[in-house]
């Protein structure tokens, strides 16, 4: 009888060749560990040089983190946009005037309310326009896009960059000789000071001061025209408000900081013969608004049958604004820019004393914020759930009312739209842009035509 064939040869064999493949798989794995640990390594160390280079060594304090990030944002966004052959070019265009003798502005804060408008204004007149905005999201940050669209639509080119980028702004002034800045970039709200008072310094002192040095450096030296506030008057009694009243108690850290705006100014005025005029708005309205603002809020809340809070002084009297339309604010805006004279610097150096002006823009007749409900109550056919309540004390002011004889003596100023007139214009607007179908539509249309912008 055969024996059986011998099988632990084979066995054996295939057992060794388990144990190579094994062997080889450890190694493999073992590799690829190392392989994986050194990069991971060599990315670490690279991203710990750029922390190193633009940061510097954090603080305990909350707001000195929230500025380290702001300047990591800044760093990357003038690495991202300003180079290129593209971008120079969008850059030339935009600001490139197409009228004999025009200007070619520079307007920061260009995606907000009135950094819009008036870009529109300047460019529909043949004005040349570079737009600078950071569309950071105080309020939401998909209305600035779609104003940031319009614009595109009248071929204004907006840079997407921070005040605060001393590099950035050193490069526009590289590819553009402006001859004006119309600055309206800023923190804007009284409230909103309460909860995040370092954005307010960043923007408005930091942020200005930034961009003053570039322009003091710049040849030739632009005049500048920007947005103050009638915020400064504060917790003057005396009315109307004129620019030669006190204005040394502000009654919020936003109103400080446009009065220190204001300071500032002086100072570069004085010293590098900067030319520049501060413009004090009151209560700017209208289409393409900020939802931030009493009469945007209430046309929503109305339309959503939610209660409206309605203020009234510690002493039970009405909260009233000295409400103006943004058509009239630009008016004032162009007649500000129009009328600036040169600065009289030149590399960093004064040569002569330059321009320096204040201007109220206004409408010269407040409005109580109760009738202003009721004018949007008519508009809108709601009847608006009202919740009287006293003002509490977070820096807003009872009243503004303001002078504007200056700025009618130097260039014209005149305010023409009463508040029923200009509100109705913004309804049209909300409804449109918030695809807002119903009975509102009738009652906004009867009457005069509104503005396209």
């Amino acid at each position: 009888m055969a024996s059986p064939p011998d099988t632990s040869k084979t066995t054996k064999l295939e057992r060794y060749n388990s144990y190579v493949r094994r062997v080889n798989s450890t190694k493999l794995l073992a590799a690829s560990s190392k392989l994986l640990f050194r990069a991971t390594l060599l990315i670490a160390l690279i991203l710990i040089f750029l922390f190193t280079i633009n940061y510097p060594p954090f603080s305990d304090n909350h707001n000195s983190h929230h500025h380290n990030l702001h300047k990591t944002h800044n760093f990357l966004s003038s690495a991202f946009y300003g180079s290129g052959a593209t971008w120079e070019k969008q850059v030339r265009r935009s600001s490139t005037p197409r009228r004999p003798n025009g200007f070619s502005v520079l307007v920061t804060g260009a995606a907000g309310f009135v950094g819009t408008h008036c870009s529109l204004a300047l460019k529909k007149r043949g004005d040349g326009v570079l737009g600078l905005d950071n569309f950071n999201s105080y309020y939401d940050p998909s209305l600035k896009r779609a104003r940031q669209n319009l614009l595109q639509k009248h071929e204004v080119f907006i840079v997407e960059g921070d005040l605060n980028d001393a590099e950035l702004l050193t490069k526009l002034f590289d590819v553009v000789p402006f001859t004006h800045i119309l600055h309206l970039a800023a923190q804007a709200g009284v409230r909103y000071a309460i909860q995040n008072p370092q954005s307010y310094v960043n923007s408005n002192i930091a942020g200005f001061v930034n961009l003053l040095e570039v322009a003091k450096n710049s040849d030739p030296q632009p005049s500048i025209v920007w947005a103050s506030s009638s915020s400064v008057y504060g917790l003057n009694t005396k009315v109307p408000f004129s620019e030669s009243d006190r204005t040394d108690q502000p009654a919020s850290l936003y109103a400080a900081t446009k009065k220190a705006g204001e300071e500032i100014a002086h100072t570069y005025n004085h010293i590098y013969g900067l030319s520049l005029t501060a413009l004090r708005f009151f209560t700017v309205y209208g289409p393409w608004g900020r939802p931030d603002m009493a009469y945007f809020f209430f046309t929503k809340d109305i339309l959503q049958n939610k209660p409206i809070n309605i203020y009234q002084t510690q002493d039970d009297k009405e909260v009233a604004r000295d409400f103006t339309y943004i058509d009239d604010v630009v008016k004032g805006c162009l007649g500000a820019i129009d009328t600036a004279e040169k600065s009289t610097g030149s590399g960093g150096r004064k040569k002569a004393p330059a321009q320096l002006r204040v201007y109220n823009l206004g409408n010269t007749s407040p409005v109580s914020v109760g009738k202003l409900v009721g004018i949007l109550e008519n508009l809108l056919s709601v009847k608006a759930k009202k919740h009287v309540i006293r003002m509490p004390r977070n820096g807003d002011v009872p009243f503004t009312h303001a002078n504007v004889s200056q700025a009618y003596r130097d260039f014209g100023y005149k305010p023409t739209t009463d508040l029923a007139t200009g509100l109705r214009k913004f309804v049209r607007w909300y409804v449109s842009y918030y695809g807002i179908q119903s009975r509102v539509k009738q009652e906004i249309h009867n009457g005069k035509p509104a503005d396209s912008a």
